[in-house]
């Protein structure tokens, strides 16, 4: 408990940082960003009353001492009050945020989910079977993970949207359709997305085996392993029960760490695609100068990587008692 309670504590200061430094993001933005928001507003439509003191006190800029204007943006994030954005004004931006926060977990997500499992699986049998023909695909697996990913999606996107169209290439489902669980937008929300989780699983599995086969051919020479080959154990409970199962640790501390990131989406890729997700909408606020939604999507990027931290301590000490023993 004591271990928990110490990695809690210091997740929480590391939360009330970053949360303070997004308290003065806006002012370290050249000018007034309120009245950059409200200018880019009216163009859009008429602004609603009492928006500007909203923006103000959203953003930290209010009237008041510094600690008062601390205090409001504080019970602003705690109220999920993030106010409305300039690139779909007059669009809150919770509601941005839930709808591409989704998307972006359903993909990104499934697809982190998938590479890790291939690559772990593979680079265990490439450890255990190190010299053979499947470990000499670790250097071809390398080298796709070199290759920037956003060239490996105009490639998918080339062969299979013009030489072979099979599959869709922009956006999340074909326009028009209206969201919901029925059969035409399900399929074709999975067809839009087949193209961009392949990309994410082609650039990151060679890392995943790469990591794993390393880990393996470096426990498969401990004590713990050799006297379960001398005890006549079977080669497959050698192999999982004693090799891997250690040689794995790391790996489950990557894969927690990558989920954090999932969060974030994959902004290149989503780029390309035009995929409506976390990264593409941080794109669109940069563009805009869409301050609201740049901080909203900042917060949750921190607090998805600061969670997927803390739950990798907590399982990690439960894991390894050495790391919970450690002073």
């Amino acid at each position: 408990m004591r271990y928990i309670l110490r990695k809690l504590g210091f997740y929480v200061v590391a939360a009330w940082i970053a949360v303070t430094l997004n308290f003065a993001l806006p002012r370290l933005i050249p000018g007034d960003p309120v009245s950059l928001i409200l200018a880019r507003q009216s163009q859009l439509g008429p602004v609603p009353p009492g928006e500007k003191q909203a923006l103000e006190k959203m953003l930290g800029l209010g009237h008041g001492n510094i600690l008062a204007q601390y205090w409001d943006y504080l019970t602003s994030i705690a109220q999920l009050r993030f106010g409305l954005s300039v690139t779909y004004f007059p669009t809150p931006v919770v509601s941005i945020l839930r709808s591409s926060v989704l998307w972006t977990l359903i993909l990104v997500g499934t697809a982190t989910v998938i590479s890790v499992l291939i690559g772990i699986s593979l680079g265990t049998l490439a450890g255990w079977k190190r010299g053979t023909w499947l470990d000499s695909l670790v250097p071809s697996t390398t080298f796709l993970a070199a290759v920037p990913y956003f060239w490996v999606a105009l490639l998918l996107i080339y062969l299979f949207t013009q030489v072979w169209p099979v599959f869709p290439d922009q956006f999340s489902y074909d326009p028009g359709l209206l969201i919901g669980w029925n059969g035409e937008f399900v399929d074709s929300a999975l067809k839009h997305a087949i193209l961009p989780a392949i990309t994410i699983v082609i650039s990151s599995v060679g890392g995943w085996m790469l990591g794993m086969r390393n880990m393996m051919v470096s426990t498969l020479s401990e004590d713990y392993v050799s006297a379960a080959e001398a005890k006549g154990l079977r080669s497959r409970t050698v192999m999982i029960g004693y090799a891997a199962r250690n040689a794995v640790l790391p790996s489950v501390a990557g894969f927690a760490i990558s989920l954090g990131f999932v969060i974030s989406g994959s902004l290149v890729m989503e780029m390309v695609f035009s995929y409506q997700g976390i990264g593409y909408q941080m794109l669109q606020a940069v563009s805009n100068n869409d301050y609201p939604l740049m901080q909203a999507i900042f917060l949750v990027i921190t607090f998805a990587v600061l969670s997927a931290n803390f739950l990798v301590d907590v399982l990690y000490g439960f894991v390894d008692p050495r790391t919970r023993l450690a002073r």
